[in-house]
């Protein structure tokens, strides 16, 4: 984080809140990673009270849990998965359709530009690379839907499960997948085929659900036998 040019309090921790939030979006911050208000506050050269407005903002969209010593990631167990992805399948289908009907010339050639990135990157076994182009393709569709708040519900929620999306990203056999299924969406919406885009957003949530909830049940079976390791 770099240093923050003083203004009110208001604005300070809407900025804040963005750098933090685009930390997490981009999948800079590590699943075990602390963020502490006084020390986020003396990197920013800022007082710490705007620090911790915006930590809690994260916190109660879900973006982060309170600890004792800090703020960090939320730990998602299968259920919380199964919850998001359940909210994931009522909204992104829809919104889908929308932008299928609604996204313009340029956004289509923003979102080629991020599906050859993705290509190049899953290509090339790079996790990280196709992990922004992912972030990218998302963004582009969701800035055609034209119901905010709608666009805004499921940013909020695709982020929520950000703690295992690039490692799901490291699996060969998944990087394939989530090209195929981008590939997919593209097509539908440059076609302009509504119910092409609500049916593959469809699929492509389930796929993503399945290889999410796998994951997590092998990171929390590791570190079971991590700490079962650690005591004997």
């Amino acid at each position: 984080m770099t240093r923050l040019q003083r203004a009110g309090n208001g604005s300070l921790r809407a900025r804040i809140y963005e750098e933090i939030r685009d930390r997490i979006h981009h999948g800079d911050l590590g699943r075990d990673e602390k963020l502490v208000d006084v020390d986020i506050a003396g990197r920013l050269g800022v007082s710490r009270m705007p620090v911790r407005e915006a930590l809690l903002q994260l916190t109660h969209e879900g973006y982060l849990v309170g600890t004792t010593r800090g703020f960090m990631l939320p730990r998602l167990t299968p259920t919380d998965v199964a919850n998001i992805f359940e909210v994931r399948r009522c909204l992104e289908p829809r919104a889908a359709a929308h932008a299928a009907r609604d996204i313009d010339a340029d956004g289509m050639a923003r979102l080629a530009a991020a599906l050859d990135d993705a290509e190049k990157a899953a290509a090339e076994g790079d996790a990280e690379l196709l992990y922004q182009a992912n972030v990218r393709f998302r963004r582009c569709w969701l800035e055609a839907v034209r119901n905010d708040r709608l666009a805004s519900a499921i940013a909020r929620f695709a982020d929520h499960v950000q703690t295992v999306r690039l490692a799901t990203l490291a699996h060969l056999p998944t990087q394939a997948v989530v090209v195929a299924g981008m590939r997919r969406l593209h097509d539908a919406f440059a076609r302009r085929d509504s119910i092409a885009a609500f049916d593959h957003m469809t699929r492509f949530i389930e796929t993503a659900e399945e290889r999410f909830v796998a994951l997590t049940e092998s990171l929390e079976a590791e570190e079971a036998a991590a700490n079962r390791e650690r005591a004997s």
